[in-house]
């Protein structure tokens, strides 16, 4: 029996997002299995970025003074902002699966990139990373750096935190771009990230501190997970090799890598326990 399409963007169920066909062969809808994790990426990788970014703006805030900080995170939005605008129709007119199998090379370089320097620092072979040493580092560079006064010194702390948004900007823009790569996901994945900064800005906002209570070093253990995960998920989708399982696959493959992960973590672990021995 032939099934009925839906009539609607937003039909099927309240956890269903709908979208386009593939090569106007087939329609499928995508499922909580898999926005769920697009989600989950998006949002903890941005934590990460977002995280990092403000401990540098925060340190030019003490250091400069508000206004450069404001300044200079203004200025690196403005730029992501038309990057995005720029690459936009670009990316609409690449093929699908080309641009699937393009990310999940990349999200497999990144992601296997995390998720190599977590299993290090849980194994305790690499420090763990320190939002308030990361603070603390930062102002004594920019004082050390504070050679003139007035606008040559404003011009150095835009500069720095203009740098450090756009930087970590431009990994949450490919973050979202890489995670949404199927029709249909870049708004949740884009929802994620904004989630995201929102909760780090409020957070740095009413704390007025370095951010160094985030487990920043687990979330970047997850980020590892989810994006070697979803780097493998996109190869296969743009080869055109079925999944079994469909969109459940994705979790199936991020569960793995994360249980990979632990148990690499506790292998580093007890060889420096042993060797230390």
């Amino acid at each position: 029996m032939r099934r009925r399409r839906p009539r609607g963007k937003g039909a099927g169920s309240p956890i269903a997002f709908a979208w386009a066909e593939f090569g106007g062969h087939r329609e499928a809808m995508i499922s909580l299995a898999t926005a769920a994790p697009a989600v989950g990426a998006a949002f903890i990788a941005s934590t990460v970025e977002v995280v990092e970014a403000f401990t540098i703006v925060l340190a030019v805030s003490v250091v400069r003074g508000v206004r450069p900080a404001v300044l200079g995170t203004l200025a690196a939005l403005a730029v992501l902002a038309v990057t995005v605008a720029l690459l936009g129709p670009l990316l609409s007119a690449v093929p699908v699966r080309g641009l699937q199998l393009a990310i999940g090379m990349l999200l497999l370089v990144f992601g296997l990139g995390w998720l190599r320097k977590a299993v290090l620092r849980a194994g305790g072979a690499l420090a763990l990373h320190d939002e308030s040493a990361a603070f603390a580092k930062e102002t004594q560079a920019l004082r050390l750096d504070a050679t003139s006064e007035g606008s040559a010194a404003d011009w150095v702390g835009a500069m720095t935190a203009f740098q450090a948004v756009l930087l970590e900007g431009v990994e949450v823009v490919f973050i979202v771009l890489a995670v949404g790569a199927r029709p249909g996901l870049l708004l949740p994945a884009a929802m994620g990230a904004a989630g995201a900064c929102v909760l780090v800005l409020a957070a740095g906002l009413v704390l007025r501190a370095p951010l160094s209570r985030i487990p920043e070093n687990s979330l970047k253990f997850a980020v590892g997970g989810l994006l070697t995960g979803f780097g493998v998920y996109w190869c296969c989708e743009g080869l055109g090799a079925p999944w079994p399982g469909g969109d459940w696959a994705i979790l199936g493959l991020v569960t793995l890598y994360l249980a990979a992960g632990l148990a690499l973590a506790a292998l580093v672990r007890g060889r420096l326990a042993r060797a230390a021995g």
